[in-house]
């Protein structure tokens, strides 16, 4: 199972609370239905040869060449592009009438070389009201990696709306996604071809030749990108956020991080703990595991998420298509993958749903509760209909296809961004090792999380971490949100994020709920909080649960 989306080499996603990719299915099924600390960046705790971070993190100051005093010249916003995942359309003025202003940020390529090569990173914002009593920008980060921020904030400006009564809204494609020196590494046609290739593979034939594609992507990657592959990693991503910082005009950064962005977000606070403002980190990557850890845990939580969904079905929709409860659904749903991993159902555009597609297909819909209503449809479709429609729009909703057969830049800075970080490089024999355990873990997602561990390697560039070192001592306090049902965070990794963060700076909250995120759950406790928190700098108490 291949995916864009997570914190290291995954299938399964981490993006955002009600994510781009459960809203974009929403559309496309409707439719388918129709028809500063004072020093130099200084890091927190960080000690030559560190053994947690598996690399001494450079402590250049930011902005060295002068970057960060850079004016920043905005303008009105064209349609996002492909590489961005756009639809065509630009971004629509909010219900006040305010317009979604663009521009471009420039920061150094290397930052052992701030008077070097510059690359430009595209960004989005939306000023805060008029009248409001403004704190400063909040900058957004909406996970992946590989999310186009300025694509996404825009469809969600309904969800923070009530937080331009402080801030300006700002989002950014982070270096080497969308329009910000985007990674480019297969054709379109190539990439369906690799993903009609079983990656499940059960014999050796299927071992060479999903072997043999993950050398040819990574070699595409290598040849259309390769002089940036060492540059995208999130160490360097969080040094551009103080470039960023800088350029807003703030004397701190004010932050909210979903998914894969809370780890952005620690890393800019153990970088940079004295200019950390408002923090919040939602749907939390837990910052202790490495990638064979964070994959185990993931299929666990996928599995945790899919056992609810088939729960709520039991009890509420006739004909439930995974039956009487989790235990007879596990076993329809294994049943259905085994059939479609020697015979893939057809669909309207001529693509065969795969067993990989298809579990692609299942995971997507587990984001948001929003979206079970069409795990149900594609289930239904698949086992009484024969064909597999809605499940191959909920996989391509993952891996950023559009209906037109255009893919976003997400697959690809995802493996590229991931790569960069994690030093660690499995090969078929510790895929083999752990199988078993995987598939314990979860029967439905346990053997492609497993092979996907084969992600990076190969790859043409060294990672830069066994794990990411978050200390973030003398930072002012983070809010650190878990969901209890959260498939692809599980919300252990909150309690152990705010842990690492350090005392008196990670302050957890969780969220008794289901989907990827906490904030945009409609929960009245939930925003309260975090609206209090950003706009009024009222902490709650450490452990405040909601539901």
């Amino acid at each position: 199972m291949r995916s864009p989306i997570r914190s290291r080499p995954r299938t399964l996603p981490r993006l955002r609370a009600r994510t781009l990719a459960a809203t974009a299915l929403v559309v496309a099924l409707a439719a388918t239905a129709c028809s500063g600390d004072g020093g130099g960046g200084e890091a927190a705790g960080d000690k030559k040869g560190d053994k947690k971070s598996g690399t001494s993190s450079p402590s250049a100051p930011t902005g060295g060449s002068g970057l960060g005093a850079q004016r920043l010249s905005w303008h009105g916003c064209s349609a996002p592009t492909t590489a961005q995942g756009g639809t065509g359309k630009a971004p629509e003025p909010l219900s006040d009438g305010t317009r979604w202003e663009c521009s471009t940020l420039k920061v150094p390529l290397d930052y052992a070389k701030p008077d070097g090569s510059a690359i430009d990173l595209a960004l989005i914002r939306a000023k805060a009201r008029s009248g409001a009593s403004r704190v400063g920008s909040l900058v957004f980060n909406f996970g992946g990696p590989g999310g186009s921020g300025v694509a996404t904030l825009p469809g969600f400006a309904r969800d923070y709306e009530a937080l331009r009564a402080g801030y300006d809204l700002v989002s950014f494609d982070p270096r080497g996604v969308g329009e910000s020196s985007g990674v480019k590494c297969q054709s379109d046609k190539e990439i369906d071809d690799s993903n009609a290739i079983d990656a499940t593979p059960d014999d050796n034939d299927e071992l060479k030749a999903a072997l043999a594609a993950n050398k040819a992507y990574v070699e595409a990657c290598r040849k259309n990108s390769g002089k940036l592959l060492g540059h995208v990693d999130t160490t360097s991503a969080a040094r551009d956020l103080d470039v960023l910082r800088q350029a807003l005009g703030d004397d701190k950064l004010h932050y909210f991080g979903i998914s894969y962005g809370t780890e952005l977000g620690a890393v800019y606070a153990h970088l940079f703990p004295k200019r950390v403002g408002h923090a919040v980190l939602d749907a939390v990557v837990d910052p202790t595991q490495d990638p064979l850890q964070g994959d185990l845990n993931q299929a666990k939580g996928f599995q945790r998420a899919l056992e609810d969904y088939m729960r709520d079905c039991a009890e509420s929709v006739t004909g439930c298509p995974t039956g009487s409860g989790p235990e007879e659904g596990t076993k329809r749903i294994t049943a259905l993958l085994k059939k479609l991993d020697s015979e893939p159902l057809p669909t309207r555009d001529g693509r065969k749903l795969t067993k990989d597609q298809a579990v692609n297909g299942i995971a997507s819909a587990l984001y948001s509760k929003e979206t079970w209503q069409y795990l149900t449809r594609g289930l239904q479709e698949a086992t009484t209909l024969g064909s597999g429609n809605y499940l191959q729009l909920l996989a391509d909703s993952l891996s950023g296809r559009d209906r037109n057969g255009h893919y976003s830049n997400l697959q690809a800075a995802n493996r590229a961004i991931t790569c960069a970080d994690a030093q660690q490089r499995y090969d078929g024999n510790d895929v083999q090792a752990w199988l078993a355990k995987f598939r314990k873990a979860s029967p439905v997602f346990g053997e492609s999380t497993a092979w996907s561990l084969l992600s990076c390697a190969g790859w043409p560039v060294e990672g830069r971490w066994k794990t990411p070192d978050v200390r973030a001592a003398g930072a002012s306090p983070v809010l650190v949100v878990g969901n209890t049902g959260d498939p692809a965070t599980p919300y252990e990794g909150a309690r152990r994020m705010a842990r690492e963060l350090g005392k008196s700076v990670g302050v957890e909250v969780t969220y008794k709920g289901e989907g990827h995120g906490a904030y945009n759950s409609g929960n009245g406790c939930m925003t309260r909080t975090v609206n209090d928190y950003l706009l009024h700098s009222k902490v709650p108490g450490n452990g405040k649960t909601c539901s």
